[in-house]
Formats: structure tokens, C-alpha cells, sequence
């Protein structure tokens, strides 16, 4: 399954390239609301929220009221993770706050998943290099995906695992890294980073792997039907 993404920054819808360096920016979400319209599931990650620097809720609550979205950006505490449920959200995306101490913070997992329900936890593992990175991929921890798959897997419904080595870059995906992670956890696992082709992801739906593709919808490169389906 195909699920779009929506990054907003300073009221903006965004993409990023390794999650650093802007390369589409539209002051207007409307026209994009419109083309997801039809999407059972739709990715909202809030940028602002996720560096600390202020948010985007008015443009949150607005988005989930109109489209089906899991949510993203700065689920730190339980009661962030409420606020965004109030918003709208369909589930919650937690991703730096699962860990503390450069291993899975079961704690916090814990507290989180019986708050809100482990069916609206979506566990972000974003990986490079082979290892866990967080706090904007900038810290990198001592574990890999699958060690964090294992070790979160009762307090979430999903894993959403990022591959960030080729998160932006448009060259394809490591599917090699995807399928460790799908045969490390029964849950449902989403992947990103690099996905670009119809081919992409119709070889991860056969897996059962979703996919979220964000730079390659903006730019053009991937048409939001499959041409070869039919």
C-alpha cells in the first residue's frame, strides 16, 4: 500500500532531503489535501513539533479533519501523544522518545501504549549506517532495527522504519534492511526512505510492507495511480 506524506514546516508543506536541506516548500497545502483525498492512510509529520521549535496544530487538526492520518512530531510525552489524538490523528508516531540511554526505553513504551492504546502507537526505528539513529538522525545509538523491533514490538501496532541512507535521495530503497525488520516483528511494518518506483512498492506490498513516499510524489517522478495495475 502506497501512503503519501505530508511534512510541514512553518505553516508550509516541505521535503527535505536527508531530512536537512529543503527541496520542495508549498505555502499552500490545499491542492495536496485534495490529491490524497482517496487514501485509506496518510503520513503528517509535524517538523516544528519534532525540533522543538513551535508547531503546526491549527494546520493539523485542519489536515486530519479531511484526511485519514497517522501523526508525527514531537511525542515525547503521553500527553503530547493525547493532544495529537485530540487533533484528529488516527495514531500516534513515536520515535526519539522510545529510546534513553542508547537502548529502547521500555518505560516510556510502556506508559505510552497503555495511555492511548498499543492500536494508536506506531513505532518510528530509523536507521543508518545499521544503526539506530535519533534526535533528527543525528544521534547514533549502539543497537540495530531489528534489536529495536523485537524490543518494542508489545507496545506498538506498527513499525515505521525509515532507511535514512537513502531517505530524499530518489535512488531506490535498501529492501534488504526492510526485510530484516519484517521478519523481526509480527506487526504491521511500514518503510521509507528512497522509495520511488510503482516497482518499489508493489515488491514490499508483496512482502507486506507499506510504503510512505514523500520527495518522489512532489516531484512528479511517481504518479499517485500505479500505471502498470489493471
Amino acid at each position: 500500500m502506497l501512503i503519501p506524506s505530508i511534512d510541514l514546516q512553518n505553516g508550509h508543506v516541505v521535503q527535505l532531503v536527508q531530512g536537512e536541506r529543503l527541496a520542495i516548500e508549498a505555502p499552500d497545502p490545499e491542492p495536496w489535501i485534495r490529491k490524497f483525498s482517496s487514501f485509506p492512510r496518510v503520513q503528517l509529520i509535524d517538523l516544528d513539533a519534532a525540533r522543538g521549535r513551535g508547531d503546526n496544530a491549527d494546520l493539523v487538526r485542519s489536515i486530519c479533519g479531511r484526511l485519514p492520518c497517522r501523526v508525527g512530531g514531537g511525542i515525547r510525552t503521553v500527553e503530547r501523544a493525547r493532544e495529537v489524538l485530540a487533533l484528529g490523528a488516527h495514531a500516534v508516531i513515536a520515535s526519539s522518545a522510545l529510546f534513553r540511554d542508547g537502548a529502547v526505553d521500555a518505560a516510556f513504551a510502556r506508559s505510552l501504549a497503555e495511555a492511548v492504546g498499543v492500536d494508536r502507537v506506531i513505532a518510528a526505528v530509523d536507521s543508518r549506517a545499521g544503526r539506530v539513529v535519533i534526535h533528527g538522525w543525528k544521534t547514533v545509538l549502539p543497537i540495530t532495527a531489528v534489536d529495536a523491533a523485537r524490543a518494542l514490538e508489545p507496545f506498538c501496532s506498527e513499525f515505521l522504519y525509515t532507511h535514512v541512507d537513502t531517505e530524499g535521495l530518489m535512488g531506490g530503497t535498501d529492501m534488504k534492511a526492510i526485510m530484516a525488520v519484517r521478519q523481526a516483528t509480527s506487526r504491521r511494518v511500514t518503510a521509507a526512505g528512497g522509495i520511488t518506483t510503482w516497482d518499489d512498492i508493489n515488491q514490499l506490498d508483496a512482502a507486506g510492507v507499506d510504503a510512505v513516499v514523500g520527495m518522489a510524489i512532489y516531484t512528479g517522478q511517481l504518479p499517485l495511480a500505479d500505471p502498470g495495475a489493471g
